[in-house]
């Protein structure tokens, strides 16, 4: 049971923040954020302590109550918290043993993903589609958690003697939260959930036969519930006694924050990865073109469910730590625009940072990142122009997937996310998409939707989804800068395959890449 065990395996994250909204005008009135260490002890595994995830977040609620007590503000006016609103990650904790957390970039399970995918019919990595909405990937929490089960012997022993319990991470922040061993509450939402692999997006619940397919006991699994209820109140620090009442994928939480609330209504996350998700409705589109079929929110338990399809890109701004970090040829990410600007083009020069495979639309594991169209000409300033480019050629790719699914083009593309500051990327991605990119002034989007599921719970209330009490988020606009000719270049099929001999780095040209050996071309 919860009560008597203390193991868990969780899910991933970068950093732990706490906002503060005004419920409202929607501003931050108050935050603290601290940043989570992530390992990489081999190669193709990343990695973070569930120990620190947990400290992170108190040290967040204590230095933001101090804040706001020093604005003069009482901090018994705080109504709602949402523990899940920057934390998705995986984690394992035994009584004596902690392994660091499986993020979701992780590879180590690619040979687990080969091995499911071989005993399906016809060696299909969309077997499981049909109810889960996801291809058989490295990406999601089943996929980790059979490995864990394969590999580390306490955690074998603990799920087979009954003493285990599974969450994604905002399972693993409200049972702690919420007393712990003391009585903590072992939940999760319905977005979270549907991104286990062990969750049937229509019938929204737990499926025993996906269970059986993964062998996974359904027993060790959390009680789904919607994403704006009551879940359990503090137990302790300065937040005690504060209901638990928002809980959404980031994903799921950046949609809510951005307002998109009807069919077709469509945001981009930017930062370490991509991430496109566009509001379906209330009936799931099963994606014909590589997306995700996922929960987008349920905003009460009476309330009915929303899909979405999403996109996912792997690599975004773990391309420019990259640059950084590995290469060092910029101090800090932000140098980036700087640095590109200078260059103004990349002189042919392509990236594909596949670090971690393929996501939307390939689902390629196994493909590594390439550079080419290097010239004696080529410097660090063509090299960084190229990796905004990259950003923005595989946003083009998910966008043009989510336009054949939905049937109906986007016209405007709302986006949100650390790299969102770059002016110079956000005009090359209206350039590149051929449509206005519309970037919100209040950078917490993600939080905001966490913090408007919160307030939405039964018992709270101080935010409500009639129009007029919907908060109004004023935006930057970014105008495509090209004329029709440069227009006629974006407008093309991607098929990775095509070789185009050109000086000239455009999205068309772009796919060439994928010829390489080092990718495998599945269109040949």
């Amino acid at each position: 049971t919860v009560d008597s065990c203390e193991t868990f395996i969780l899910k991933d994250l970068i950093k732990s923040k706490l906002p503060v909204f005004n419920a409202r005008t929607a501003e931050v009135v108050s935050q603290h954020q601290v940043e989570i260490r992530q390992r990489f002890p081999k190669e193709g595994w990343v990695e973070e302590d569930p120990k620190e995830i947990l400290q992170s977040v108190y040290d967040c609620m204590e230095r933001t109550c101090e804040k706001l007590t020093q604005l003069g503000t009482d901090i018994s006016n705080i109504k709602g918290n949402n523990p899940s609103a920057v934390v998705r990650w995986r984690v394992f904790k035994s009584n004596t043993l902690f392994i660091l957390s499986e993020v979701w970039l992780d590879l180590r399970t690619q040979s687990t993903v080969e091995k499911l995918i071989e005993k399906t019919p016809d060696k299909n990595k969309n077997y499981l589609k049909d109810k889960t909405g996801l291809p058989i990937s490295t990406y999601f929490s089943a996929v980790k958690l059979r490995w864990l089960i394969d590999n580390v012997e306490e955690v074998a022993d603990a799920v087979h003697t009954g003493c285990a319990v599974f969450g994604t991470v905002d399972t693993w922040l409200i049972w702690c939260l919420t007393g712990g061993k003391n009585g903590g509450v072992h939940c999760t939402d319905v977005t979270n959930a549907s991104r286990t692999m062990l969750f049937n997006i229509h019938t929204m619940e737990w499926d025993l036969e996906l269970c059986k397919y993964f062998d996974i006991p359904h027993q060790i699994l959390p009680e789904v519930r919607s994403s704006s209820e009551i879940y359990g109140y503090m137990k302790g620090g300065s937040l005690a006694g504060v209901p638990i009442s928002g809980c959404l994928g980031d994903q799921s939480a950046a949609l809510v924050g951005q307002m998109c609330f009807k069919d077709g209504q469509t945001k981009n996350t930017y930062g370490t990865g991509c991430f496109m998700i566009q509001n379906t409705g209330v009936k799931p589109v099963m994606s014909d073109h590589g997306l995700l079929t996922t929960i987008a929110y349920k905003l009460g338990k009476d309330k009915p469910a929303y899909y979405a399809l999403e996109g996912s890109v792997a690599i975004a701004g773990a391309a420019v730590r990259w640059l950084k970090d590995n290469l060092g040829i910029i101090k800090s990410s932000s140098d980036i625009e700087k640095l590109a600007t200078a260059a103004g083009t990349s002189y042919g020069c392509y990236f594909v940072p596949a670090f971690s495979g393929l996501y939307a639309p390939y689902w390629e594991p196994s493909a590594r990142g390439i550079i080419c169209g290097l010239t004696q000409f080529t410097n660090k300033s063509h090299l960084a122009f190229a990796a905004l480019e990259a950003v923005c050629f595989q946003t083009r790719e998910v966008l043009d997937a989510m336009n054949q699914d939905s049937g109906v083009p986007l016209t405007k593309l709302q986006v949100d996310g650390g790299m969102t500051a770059n002016k110079l990327l956000m005009q090359l991605q209206a350039d590149i998409l051929c449509i206005p990119v519309v970037r919100p002034t209040m950078s917490e989007t993600t939080a905001l939707g966490a913090a408007v599921a919160a307030g939405l719970a039964e018992g709270v209330c101080v935010w409500t989804l009639h129009p007029h009490g919907l908060t109004s988020v004023t935006a930057e606009k970014y105008q495509p800068q090209i004329n029709k000719e440069g227009e006629n270049l974006f407008n093309f099929n991607f098929g990775w395959g095509h070789r185009k001999k050109t000086s000239k780095v455009t999205v068309a040209n772009f796919p060439l890449v994928k010829c390489s050996p080092i990718i495998p071309n599945h269109n040949q």
